[in-house]
């Protein structure tokens, strides 16, 4: 399993829970979307605030267990590789030590103004990695 610095905690809430008493699966894609928001927070890459920012443009995800009422989980989140224009983060959800999702999200580097792919800042490359070698 990969190395990840950034574990957060979630709370579940009574909508996350569907009547088999499990959650949803969109609910997780939730947990990814927000654990990755917090990872780039804590590594101070504010992407809504970037000329070039980052946005989504493919996910794979594996659902492999279910996520159950009680249960503690946490989102798991690293940036795996840079490319040109793009970076790789890997995702788990875990709980208890058990894994239950895995996701891969390739991001592009987005121009807001010219509304175009770019190469990714070095300012971002460089706040990530010196977040990831804290960890």
């Amino acid at each position: 399993m990969e190395e990840f610095g950034h574990k957060l905690p979630l709370q579940l809430r009574f909508n996350d829970v569907d009547i088999m008493g499990h959650v949803n699966n969109a609910v997780i894609m939730e947990f990814f979307d927000y654990g990755k928001m917090k990872y780039f927070d804590a590594a101070g890459v504010y992407v809504e605030k970037e000329p070039i920012t980052l946005v989504i443009v493919h996910y794979e995800v594996d659902f492999v267990g279910q996520i159950l009422r009680g249960d503690m989980p946490e989102v798991w989140t690293t940036v795996a590789r840079f490319g040109n224009k793009s970076l790789e983060v890997l995702q788990h959800i875990v709980c208890n030590g058990v894994v239950k999702a895995t996701c891969k999200t390739i991001m592009s580097g987005y121009n807001r103004e010219k509304q175009m792919s770019e190469t990714i800042p070095e300012r971002i490359k460089e706040a990530i990695r010196n977040y990831e070698t804290k960890q």
